[in-house]
C-alpha cells in the first residue's frame, strides 16, 4: 500500500471538544485534508516547533526528546499515521541509530511534535484518508488559508469570542507582551499575540 506525504495546514480551536485543538494536515498532492483532534500542550507544543519567533525559557518534553536524541545520534527519518479504529489515530515513529532502523508506537500528536523538530516527512496510508479525509472545495481552501496563514511554517489558534483584543495596543506594547507571554511559558496567549503583530507587518 503506498504512502501519501502529508503536510501541517494549521491548527484551531476545536468547535466540538472543549480544550482541544483540530490540526489539519493536507495531502501535497491533492485537496484532501486529515483533520486529528489533539490537546492543547500539544498543540502550544507543535505551534512553538513551527514558530520561529517564540522561545521557550525552558525545553518542552518534545524539545527534550530532540536533545535526547541528538546527543545519542538518534534520528527521526519518518512518521507514518498508519491505522484509524474508532476515530483514533494510530502512528508510527520511524528511527534509525548507526544504520539499524526501528519502528516506535506512538500517539499521533507526539508523533507530530516530533516531526517538526526532526524536519522528518509525515505520511499515512489512502484507506485512512478515504475514510477520514476531507475534500476541500476551493472556497473552503481559501476560507482556511485565510484562517489559518496556510504557510508551513505559520500557525494561528483561533480566538474564542469574549477574549480580549489587541487592536488597542502599539507595536511595542505587543512586542512586550509577547516576551511575557513566552516568559511566563503561555505559549497559546504568545501565538495570539504574534498574529496580532504578524497583521501590522
Amino acid at each position: 500500500m503506498s504512502l501519501i506525504k502529508l503536510t501541517i495546514k494549521g491548527i484551531s480551536y476545536s468547535q466540538t471538544q472543549s480544550g482541544a485543538y483540530a490540526l489539519v494536515l493536507s495531502e501535497m498532492e491533492g485537496t484532501r485534508t486529515l483533520p486529528i483532534i489533539i490537546g492543547a500542550f500539544e498543540a502550544q507544543s507543535i505551534a512553538i516547533a513551527l514558530e520561529k519567533e517564540i522561545r521557550p525559557p525552558r525545553p518542552l518534553t518534545h524539545d527534550l526528546f530532540k536533545t535526547f536524541s541528538d546527543r545519542f545520534s538518534i534520528t527521526v527519518k519518518q512518521v507514518i499515521i498508519h491505522k484509524l479504529v474508532d476515530g483514533v489515530f494510530y502512528s508510527s515513529l520511524i528511527c534509525e541509530r548507526e544504520g539499524v532502523e526501528e519502528v516506535i508506537d506512538t500517539r499521533t500528536s507526539d508523533a507530530i511534535a516530533l516531526a517538526v523538530r526532526f524536519e522528518a516527512p509525515i505520511f499515512t496510508y489512502e484507506n485512512i484518508l478515504d475514510k477520514a479525509g476531507i475534500y476541500l472545495k476551493l472556497d473552503e481552501e481559501l476560507t482556511i488559508e485565510e484562517d489559518l496563514e496556510s504557510d508551513e511554517d505559520e500557525i494561528e489558534f483561533s480566538i474564542e469570542e469574549g477574549e480580549g483584543s489587541y487592536s488597542h495596543l502599539s507595536l511595542k506594547e505587543l512586542h512586550e507582551q509577547l516576551n511575557d507571554a513566552v516568559a511566563n511559558e503561555n505559549y497559546e496567549l504568545a501565538a495570539r499575540i504574534r498574529d496580532e503583530i504578524s497583521k501590522r507587518s
